[in-house]
């Protein structure tokens, strides 16, 4: 008889186990406003069945070899500081919304953050105590209010490449602050070489993969374009022993969105929603069901939805166009 319950309480376990390996994380990737929130600008969130949300403040330097890193300061909107993410979080939180709170460094002029390289060892030394302040600080911000994924950097390539000591003990110093879950959000280009994996909780991937260079690219022509990646994806994986997290995912609503969905720039204007679309559904198809996915957040969310998008915006969000409804069927059955 005490065989039989053993065996019975086993399978619960199991059972339990699978389960909570198997939900997915349906992210958003609320963008910061110059004013606070209300309950109004999260229910559109809930109404895509999303369960977790990136709030994202920021910190700025001059140029790729400057190493003062500045933030929480006057000049920036309200929902890039401290008291921003705090109030962003609170709301967040009482609609049933996860948060991963992932700070970010932005480059006047929008340079590429993973350029940021410091030309002697006194600049590297000073980046690094202005980041350690920067993302230590941070991470006293998620514990104090309890969210459930950090995300430690964002697409910083350079940084990581030439300074792998300084983010190893920058990981162990965070956890000193923060007991929840750790990622880091690698370019997709950069996963492959990031050298700290087995210390995090996430494979953290931006996920601008190329897949097609049709004009308008079909879900078939997508998921063909995602084989080679998802085998590289699958494989670092396995390797680290981690699961997979797309810390953002999205395509513009343009021409040849999947050809280099990272693009962003303001001179590609000729909406095809039917590309964003089918491009979307393929990654959904490509990933989601895999139990080494963990799930991603779709670049981005704006806070004031009734105006956000729309059928003649050609940027990334999915707000009021047809892939919001792929995006809400899809969380729905996740």
């Amino acid at each position: 008889m005490r065989s039989f319950k053993l065996l019975i309480i086993l399978v619960l376990i199991s059972f339990q186990s699978c389960t909570t390996q198997s939900q997915k994380i349906n992210g958003v990737s609320f963008v910061a406003s110059t004013s606070p929130i209300n309950e109004t600008h999260v229910t559109p969130v809930v109404d895509v069945h999303a369960n977790y949300a990136a709030v994202m403040p920021f910190g700025f330097i001059k140029d790729i070899k400057a190493p003062l890193i500045r933030y929480n300061t006057s000049r920036q909107w309200f929902g890039e500081t401290k008291a921003g993410v705090k109030q962003y979080i609170e709301v967040l939180q009482r609609q049933q919304l996860k948060v991963m709170l992932k700070p970010q460094i932005w480059v006047w002029h929008g340079t590429f953050t993973g350029y940021i390289k410091m030309e002697n060892e006194a600049d590297w030394k000073a980046l690094e105590a202005s980041y350690s302040t920067f993302i230590l600080d941070y991470a006293q911000v998620a514990q104090d209010t309890n969210v459930d994924l950090f995300c430690i950097g964002t697409e910083l390539e350079q940084f990581v490449k030439h300074r792998p000591a300084f983010w190893l003990s920058i990981i162990k110093k965070i956890r000193q602050i923060y007991k929840g879950k750790l990622t880091y959000a690698a370019n997709w280009d950069e996963f492959k070489r990031t050298p700290f994996w087995k210390a995090l909780d996430f494979i953290g991937i931006d996920a601008y993969f190329p897949v097609s260079i049709s004009k308008t690219p079909t879900v078939a022509e997508c998921l063909e374009g995602w084989k080679v990646h998802k085998h590289v994806v699958k494989n670092i994986a396995e390797m680290h022993g981690k699961p997979v997290l797309f810390t953002e995912f999205g395509y513009r609503s343009v021409d040849y969105t999947a050809k280099a969905p990272w693009k962003s720039d303001r001179n590609m204007t000729q909406v095809n929603l039917e590309g964003q679309t089918n491009a979307t559904k393929a990654l959904f198809e490509a990933f989601w069901n895999e139990d080494w996915f963990a799930g991603g957040f779709i670049w981005k969310w704006f806070h004031n939805h009734k105006t956000a998008g729309g059928i003649t915006n050609s940027r990334f969000t999915p707000q009021n166009k047809p892939v919001e409804q792929l995006l809400k069927a899809h969380y729905k059955l996740q």
